[in-house]
């Protein structure tokens, strides 16, 4: 009762959010993002899925649909920026394509790769003897925290997403949900981040938070803070939601991402959002 509590306390939604009363039996639901909402590496690949995309039978979306009895067109893919969402890559057509007038619920967890978020993880944590890049050992090179128009321009791509869902399915509630918090604010010898790396990937997981939140509510999207009722639950955490530079095991998640219980907990709090009966306006 105290977790269900917490993670309704931190539902972070818009004044003037879009939110259409209830979801129907087998509503269609369309999730978009990148490896954080596709749940790559955690318990295989998807059957049927493009396996470039480690979509994962274990994400929060698909638990979600499971859970309500949604019709789940999961579009998410590791790797995939806000540009991928709106436009084709290479021989995947554009994430938003999947929605349309029938589409009651959409989520979107995305931008980490628009920013260079895990890419500074991993540069941040490379060990002395330098990383393993496609098979290739290469040395460890500095961190390049983005610029500010980087997050400016990400903040108009999350606004162009939200305006192109709504346009497409006037009917459904947009969520976006947050990345699980990463970095502690006392980093652990797990993390292999120097205090100076800790400082810039925090801060990379911090703004892009805070870019999302704006984007989403100027928009009248609702926004799940994930990266709220995360904390505690780091790699330094004794529950943890994520994983550091070296997860261990075959099934285990991609390095510097959610874990199972990450997702179940993400999936958790937006079961919650959707089905509560108190609307925060």
């Amino acid at each position: 009762m105290r977790v269900a509590a917490t993670l309704l306390a931190t539902l972070a939604l818009s004044a003037c959010a879009h939110i259409p009363a209830g979801l129907p039996s087998n509503a269609r639901y369309v999730a978009m993002g990148s490896s954080f909402a596709a749940g790559t590496g955690i318990n295989g690949i998807k059957p049927g899925t493009p396996q470039r995309c480690g979509r994962s039978a274990s994400n929060y979306a698909t638990l979600v649909a499971v859970k309500l009895g949604l019709a789940l067109d999961d579009q998410t893919c590791g790797g995939a920026t806000t540009a991928h969402i709106l436009g084709p890559w290479n021989e995947l057509p554009a994430q938003i394509d999947a929605v349309n007038a029938d589409t009651r619920l959409v989520t979107v967890t995305i931008g980490g790769n628009d920013v260079g978020y895990v890419m500074n993880l991993f540069i941040a944590s490379c060990p002395p003897e330098g990383m393993i890049v496609q098979g290739t050992r290469r040395a460890c090179t500095t961190p390049r925290p983005p610029k500010a128009e980087d997050y400016v321009k990400l903040e108009a791509s999350l606004r162009a997403v939200a305006r192109e869902v709504f346009r497409r399915a006037p009917k459904a509630r947009l969520v976006f949900v947050q990345y699980v918090k990463l970095i502690p604010d006392t980093p652990c010898a797990a993390s292999q981040l120097s205090p100076e790396g800790a400082l810039v990937t925090r801060d990379i997981g911090e703004q892009l938070a805070r870019v999302t939140t704006r984007a989403a509510l100027a928009e009248g999207a609702e926004v799940l803070a994930a990266d709220q009722f995360s904390r505690g639950h780091t790699l330094c955490d004794a529950d943890k939601w994520s994983v550091g530079p070296k997860p261990g095991g075959i099934e285990a998640p991609a390095p510097w991402h959610p874990t199972a219980a990450g997702h179940a907990a993400i999936a958790a709090a937006l079961e919650a959002l959707v089905t509560g009966s108190r609307t925060h306006r």
